[in-house]
């Protein structure tokens, strides 16, 4: 009797611990379903990545299936933990590292273009083993800096000096050093993030659309007629006739493709992907959504968009509840990145849109992207966490 006793009190006492933790989460502030979603959303990605990369990492790592989710697992665990730490730092604080992390970002943007071009670009910085993507600092020094002028000037918005002046200073260097890379989807997400957030901080309607409109006229001017962005032409070539003979490499297009067209409404399985066998090139990075689609179908894919759209919904929702214009605007940026990086990709992997390198968050391999990513969400639980306590 008393060995049968054992496993049921050890069942007790787990549950015991598990339900005394969400009480102290929520008595500490914490939006617990935004911290469910995210953990949700990072274990189904952790999976699909693993899904995705065995076959590339037993191929290209000495026969080690599990070389990326190990490396993975790493990052988010750590992530994980810098996630509640950063969730338990009065947001406020980072008001004062705006201009040092924005100056940061300048600095890493510059010695990336220093670095050996992978695949025809210049956008990793290389220490050894370790590597990681300098646009990942810089999306989030432009929220940052952005949310932190605009809380400064917020009655001073509506003028050229304080409205637009100061941005378009953070602005221009920053989307001329990412096209020097080429890194055309990073300009793109933070040219957008800048837009809403000036749009947000009451900037006038005629700054705003002059603005933005010298910025797309010079990306244009760039693509069409000039060969400085030979890079982003080819893409557009591709996209066009992805299927074609155009003399653009569309090899990862097209294959993604057939991975979402075999997937049909249900899928083959998790782990039954036939095109990541070599077939899409590295699966765990940019195109692993269509992975996901070849192995569970239209309906799983629509699964994971539902919890993106309703993780996004929510961290809008904290934004919206802060208890100042600050952590409003800071808590609407991180959240839009990640919801503009989702669109991209998805938009991407489908060749709505001409093939750029964006990541899909929580899914895409790349440790240094993920870290910063859980980071950013606990900056949000931060922002849930103040506003909870400030109507205690």
């Amino acid at each position: 009797m008393s060995e049968k006793r054992v496993p049921q009190k050890n069942k007790t006492k787990i549950k015991t611990k598990i339900i005394s933790f969400m009480k102290y989460l929520t008595r500490s502030g914490l939006d617990i379903p935004f911290l469910f979603l995210v953990i949700t959303i990072l274990i189904i990605g952790l999976i699909m990545m693993f899904s995705a990369s065995y076959p590339n990492a037993y191929y290209l790592h000495k026969k080690d299936s599990f070389y990326f989710i190990k490396n993975q697992l790493i990052f988010a665990f750590l992530g994980v933990i810098a996630m509640f730490g950063v969730s338990y730092i009065d947001y406020h604080v980072f008001r004062k590292f705006a201009v040092p992390i924005l100056m940061t970002s300048f600095v890493l943007l510059i010695l990336v273009l220093l670095m050996p071009a992978i695949n025809g670009v210049h956008r990793w910085i290389q220490l050894g083993s370790f590597s990681f993507q300098a646009s990942e600092i810089t999306k989030f020094a432009i929220v940052l800096s952005f949310a932190h002028f605009i809380n400064l000037n917020l009655h001073r918005m509506d003028t050229f000096k304080y409205g637009i002046l100061p941005y378009l200073i953070i602005l221009a260097p920053t989307i001329i050093l990412l096209a020097l890379e080429p890194h055309i989807s990073c300009s793109v997400i933070v040219i957008l993030l800048a837009a809403g957030m000036l749009f947000i901080g009451g900037v006038k309607l005629k700054w705003f659309g002059m603005v933005l409109g010298a910025i797309a006229s010079a990306l244009i001017y760039l693509v069409v007629f000039t060969d400085k962005l030979t890079y982003a032409n080819n893409r557009i070539s591709g996209w066009l006739d992805p299927f074609g003979s155009s003399g653009v490499d569309t090899w990862q297009t097209r294959q993604g493709l057939y991975a979402i067209g075999s997937g049909g409404v249900l899928g083959l399985g998790l782990g039954n992907s036939r095109q990541k066998y070599l077939y899409i090139p590295e699966p765990q990075n940019d195109f692993i959504f269509s992975v996901v689609c070849e192995e569970l179908g239209f309906i799983g894919a629509v699964i994971i968009l539902l919890l993106f759209a309703l993780l996004i919904w929510r961290g809008m929702l904290i934004s919206i509840r802060a208890r100042d214009k600050f952590g409003m605007l800071l808590g609407i940026g991180l959240t839009a990145q990640v919801g503009l990086q989702v669109i991209l990709n998805i938009s991407v992997v489908t060749n709505t849109i001409p093939n750029t390198g964006i990541s899909l968050p929580f899914f895409s391999y790349g440790g240094t992207s993920l870290m910063m990513l859980l980071a950013q969400m606990g900056i949000i639980l931060s922002i849930s966490r103040s506003s909870r306590l400030e109507k205690l």
